[in-house]
């Protein structure tokens, strides 16, 4: 059993170093997003170059169209050199003719204190109606806030699913023996150095309101939990007993935590308020149970454990108790992910001597493989459960993807220096 594990202890213990320093760095963009796949039901829409935009650094239209793109639900179609704005009454035929559904228009202005007056609208080509927009005042590094939330509008207009646009990611990289824990937009855009040390850090994991990151230290040389507050820039250590402690996952109610301690011998999971104090035990086998995930109504836990004689996944109550097995393709399943409207299980699965990212329908139980690559890890789906973040390598460097529940469409996020690892995507967008 211990060979079988290896990879996952390696990966745990022997990734990361984080030592105390709390540092904060606005950087240039960590990511290229290059979007590779067709989907069936793509919609066509153009997004008109925003009136004013061509003298400020972000470009709202084409962050807009990107955000789009990267859903899998739209395909971008190029409106040409039109000028348009929120107030302009467009002229459907011109777009009907390039087989457009849905196009939006706006206007970026400079306001005599600095800000930028972001207006928009959205019109349906195919019935030549008004779909609305908005209005947002922001200051310059907010422009990109601002055009997300613009996708968002078009995304749920057009849809009628809450768009992801406005959320956060967090990751980790590796850059020689130095290991910074970093957040950004969900485009990996405005990244952010939160944590950074030559001590391992692993396994963020948002709260559910977005205001904090759970995290594994290894700045006392051993695995210890800590919660690090992104408002006060504050920290406090949760889990610090002897032995291992790992795997932290916040409940849906962002009162507890889920992890994986060894104090009283091989790995169990346990859970522990998110405030700190005496944890309860919640497994009791003689295996390694870990990687605890909530399902989204707080009912369950998802695990991984080696009880059957190889990794799989099993299911038991948010309270313990008996645990049913979930997985039952393949020999070796690990890294849990729930979607949040409770439908979706994403795992990885070793395949043919690689690791691929599995997505599971939970009421049916079938199991598909939605990537090419055999290097993935730790999948972490957005809060409207269509987009899926993950780790993997291409061509020998460590990048994460993001990638819909079908695999259809993935976009590439490649770090601009480092390797890339640990994704977790925030389930609000505070």
């Amino acid at each position: 059993m211990t060979n079988s594990l290896s990879r996952i202890n390696l990966k745990w213990f022997g990734f990361f170093c984080l030592g105390a320093l709390l540092l904060v760095s606005s950087v240039q963009a960590q990511f290229r997003v290059d979007v590779s796949g067709v989907g069936l039901t793509q919609v066509p829409i153009s997004i008109v170059a925003f009136k004013g935009e061509a003298l400020t650094v972000q470009k709202i239209s084409a962050i807009v169209s990107a955000d789009l793109e990267r859903s899998g639900q739209f395909r971008h179609i190029d409106a040409g050199a039109l000028a348009l704005d929120e107030n302009t009454q467009p002229d459907m035929s011109t777009f009907r003719q390039k087989a457009v559904d849905a196009m939006a228009a706006g206007s970026v202005t400079r306001l005599a204190d600095g800000r930028f007056d972001v207006r928009f609208r959205l019109w349906d080509v195919v019935k030549g109606t008004n779909l609305g927009g908005k209005q947002y005042t922001v200051i310059a590094p907010s422009l990109r806030t601002a055009a997300h939330n613009i996708s968002d509008y078009i995304y749920e207009k057009l849809t009628g699913d809450k768009g992801v646009f406005y959320t956060k990611i967090a990751y980790v990289t590796k850059t020689g023996a130095s290991y910074t824990l970093w957040t950004a937009d969900a485009d990996g855009e405005n990244a952010i150095a939160q944590l950074r040390n030559t001590e391992p850090i692993i396994s963020p994991a948002w709260s559910p309101n977005g205001a904090q990151l759970a995290y594994v230290s290894f700045e006392s040389r051993k695995p210890e939990v800590w919660v690090f507050d992104m408002n006060t820039r504050a920290r406090r250590l949760v889990a610090g007993f002897k032995g291992s402690n790992s795997g932290p996952s916040w409940s849906p109610d962002g009162r507890t935590l889920a992890i994986t301690l060894s104090r009283d011998g091989n790995s169990q999971i346990y859970a522990v308020s998110a405030s700190g104090g005496e944890p309860t035990r919640l497994t009791r086998s003689e295996s390694i149970d870990t990687e605890a995930t909530y399902s989204a109504d707080g009912k369950s836990i998802y695990f991984m454990s080696d009880r059957g004689g190889a990794p799989q996944i099993y299911k038991m109550g948010a309270s313990g108790g008996s645990a049913t097995r979930v997985t039952f393709t393949g020999n070796y399943n690990i890294s849990p992910s729930l979607s949040p409207d409770g439908k979706w299980l994403a795992y990885i699965s070793r395949t043919g001597g690689g690791y691929k990212l599995f997505v599971m329908d939970l009421a049916s139980g079938v199991t598909n493989a939605i990537t090419d690559s055999n290097a993935d890890e730790k999948p972490s789906f957005a809060a409207n459960s269509k987009l899926i973040i993950y780790a993997t390598k291409l061509q020998g460097k460590e990048v994460l993807m993001s990638t819909t529940v079908d695999g259809r469409i993935k976009s590439r996020l490649a770090g601009a220096s480092g390797d890339i690892r640990e994704p977790a995507w925030a389930q609000t967008g505070n």
